[in-house]
């Protein structure tokens, strides 16, 4: 453990869940405190506000639930057929049945809390913009992103940036690595995101602190949180391993930023060193995603993040 350096203004480790209007499966929320901490030495990790990351990933019943409100016909391609199928080497998690303009969706049983998988980057976004408008009828093109060209890729995909005002949203890859890495103990980083500078073991589901669904070692995706022993020092789950998380980083000219390891991939690949990118229409088996926030006032999460001197204290060793 690294030795904690006083008392900070600390985090409140909590999880809150959040419905909208017309929500049947809610998101939870992780509150990240500690604004304006400095990067690490990779460049990343600085955010100058209190906001909430998702607990977890987003799962096959969150999404099953977008695309029941948003896919009827489809034509932004929300759905992959991969989705279909739970066996190698798609490892999906959603049915779809009928035809275009009455499609209906239907999580795969056991699998319902499995991060969704198969999405693009642009999934990702509408996503997060059905989410911001309120869910239900939610417009998916505009919001925290504005998507144009009514296309499945956007014609200014490539650019888009999230807008002013934005309530809830794909992590920015420092919204992302603060809360997998930060310790707001010491003011330092960790280098692997349950809480330790050693390298994350790939086992099964466990109790048993710094493991992780990555290496091929359970040869499938994980329920969320299963590695109740490995929570990131803020109390997030399955940020190394699972599933590779897309965030609103933009590489190389048109790439966009993933985080965290999937279930195939080295523990390496989880380490705070490794900064990776795809292209933006690219859906794999391991590649899903994860959202923020910025708390609403009024929510009560504000206080709960800026209280002094309270801390959820978490060894680490």
């Amino acid at each position: 453990m690294r030795a904690a350096t006083g008392l900070l203004s600390l985090l409140v480790v909590a999880v809150v869940s959040i419905g909208t209007s017309a929500s049947a499966v809610p998101i939870d929320w992780t509150p990240v405190g500690n604004p304006g901490n400095a990067a690490d030495n990779t460049g990343f990790g600085a955010v100058g506000y209190a906001y909430n990351i998702g607990t977890y990933e987003v799962t096959n019943e969150q999404y099953a639930e977008f695309l029941t409100a948003k896919a009827a016909a489809d034509p932004l391609g929300l759905y992959d057929t991969g989705m279909g199928s739970d066996a190698s080497p798609n490892f999906g998690g959603i049915t779809r049945t009928g035809s275009s303009g009455s499609y209906t969706y239907s999580t795969i049983p056991g699998r319902e809390k499995m991060p969704v998988n198969l999405v693009t980057f642009y999934d990702a976004l509408r996503f997060a913009n059905w989410l911001n408008n309120g869910k239900g009828s939610g417009d998916t093109e505009t919001g925290a992103y504005t998507l144009l060209g009514g296309t499945e890729t956007p014609s200014n995909g490539t650019t888009v940036t999230r807008n002013a005002g934005a309530t809830i949203f794909l992590t920015s890859e420092n919204e992302w690595y603060k809360a997998a890495y930060y310790n707001a103990i010491s003011t330092s980083y960790f280098d692997y995101p349950p809480g330790s500078d050693t390298q994350t073991t790939c086992s099964g589901p466990t109790a048993v602190a710094n493991r992780a669904n990555c290496g091929n070692a359970v040869s499938n995706l994980t329920i969320r949180g299963s590695y109740t022993g490995s929570a990131s020092p803020y109390g997030t789950f399955d940020q190394g391993g699972n599933v590779y998380e897309w965030n609103e980083s933009i590489v190389a000219g048109t790439q966009r930023g993933i985080r965290g390891g999937g279930f195939v991939d080295a523990a390496a690949f989880t380490a705070a060193s490794s900064s990776n990118f795809q292209s933006p229409q690219s859906a794999f088996s391991s590649y899903g995603f994860r959202v923020a926030s910025i708390p609403e006032p009024g929510t009560g999460l504000l206080l709960m993040m800026g209280l002094l001197g309270i801390a959820s204290w978490r060894r680490r060793d």
